[in-house]
């Protein structure tokens, strides 16, 4: 028997009526759905566009370091002398810093020698007040014995008298013999230096014993007292049997002036010389590792130059600065570990006539001139003039140099 509702529908025609408005529902909704989801889409897609695209424009507005071609040459002109104005600000920044940073130390040292109960020893400041400027110190490492070695260096490339005065003034360079004093002070040997210095007026004296195995601890007073007398950007030391054209080593220095920290000279690492009686023998050999091991580099002694903070470093240190036998090996110590620019220049190292005079003949005068077999000009009494007359710049480049 079939059974109707009260409407008249029978209940199979109301199951498939049901079915199809969930049906016809089903299909409105999944509709309105997609809609909304294409255009929340199409939304974020727009909106990321224009996103990105601020951040193009905000960017090139902003954050673009590069600046903007003019045209040709000339753009490229203008962003190379930028930068090269750019790099000259920061090493010249660089230098202040250093400068800044001994002239600390140095103040901190001599206010605590202030409360030190020790004579001996005691670091020297950077800070003295009334101190000639000078672009350049040059001490020439002498003994007492030496004195016709002095003689012949003031008739060959040392200005002496009214020129030893004018090279001061006008061109700020300063030379001096460096000398001690004996064991016994007052003696007939310092007697003899002070009547040479009364007649020459070219002496720095130290408060040092002279004597061939202390030439670390004289380098070391050389800076310390160099540096207190002038205020000079660099400090110079050779030997008094070595030619220096004082003209070329001025220009030479000059180039690294806007550097701090330099260390200039002939740089080598030679043997470190274990057996015992032996020239330059090293009693601390056992400290530079096995036997038949070589020193770290270093400039060699005969002639060397350090910045005006390198001085300030020895001369605020120096009591605990150690001292090897070999002094040009205790410059070269005293620097391992610091921020310190080696400058490897062969020019100060040329060998006597033919070799410095080939070079100046082709135009590449030397800073200074020795023979490597005698750690100097071999009897430089006798042969220095030869060496100045042939491999010397003139008595008048010095006056001409520019630096």
């Amino acid at each position: 028997m079939r059974v109707r509702g009260a409407g008249g529908f029978s209940a199979q025609w109301m199951i498939i009526l049901c079915i199809a408005s969930f049906c016809i529902g089903m299909l409105f909704t999944n509709r309105m759905w997609n809609t909304a989801e294409e255009k929340d889409v199409l939304r974020i897609h727009d909106g990321s566009l224009n996103h990105d695209h601020q951040l193009q424009v905000v960017s090139e507005i902003q954050c673009d370091p590069k600046p903007k071609p003019v045209s040709g040459d000339s753009s490229s002109k203008h962003i190379l002398g930028e930068v090269s104005k750019t790099h000259e600000a920061i090493r010249t920044l660089d230098k202040t810093i250093s400068l800044l940073e001994m002239e600390l130390a140095a103040t901190r040292a001599a206010q605590a020698t202030k409360f030190s109960d020790s004579p001996t020893e005691k670091p020297v400041s950077q800070s003295v007040e009334g101190r000639p400027k000078a672009f350049v110190v040059i001490g020439i490492n002498t003994a007492f014995s030496s004195r016709n070695r002095r003689d012949s260096v003031r008739e060959t490339w040392m200005p002496t008298g009214e020129n030893l005065k004018k090279l001061e003034q006008e061109k700020g360079i300063i030379v001096r013999f460096v000398i001690g004093h004996s064991a016994t002070p007052g003696g007939i040997l310092d007697r003899a230096i002070e009547a040479e210095d009364a007649q020459h007026g070219d002496f720095l004296k130290l408060d040092h014993i002279e004597g061939y195995h202390e030439l670390s601890a004289k380098t070391k007073a050389y800076f310390s007292t160099a540096i207190v007398k002038w205020d000079a950007d660099f400090y110079v030391k050779v030997d008094d049997d070595v030619h220096v054209n004082l003209g070329m080593l001025a220009t030479t220095l000059a180039k690294h002036r806007a550097k701090p920290r330099v260390y200039i000279g002939c740089m080598k690492s030679g043997p470190v010389l274990a057996q015992k009686g032996v020239k330059y023998h090293e009693p601390e050999y056992w400290k530079f590792g096995e036997e038949g091991n070589k020193y770290f580099r270093h400039a060699t002694g005969q002639i060397y130059a350090i910045s005006k903070d390198l001085a300030t470093y020895i001369s605020i240190n120096q009591p605990i600065l150690h001292r090897f036998a070999n002094e040009d090996v205790s410059l070269g110590a005293w620097f391992i570990g610091l921020d310190v620019k080696h400058i490897d220049d062969r020019s100060l190292c040329c060998g006597t006539p033919p070799d410095c005079e080939w070079k100046a003949q082709a135009g590449n005068v030397c800073v200074a001139s020795f023979d490597w077999t005698c750690s100097g000009i071999c009897k430089s009494v006798e042969r220095i003039k030869d060496v100045h007359q042939r491999c010397g710049e003139g008595d008048d480049a010095v006056w001409g140099a520019v630096f």
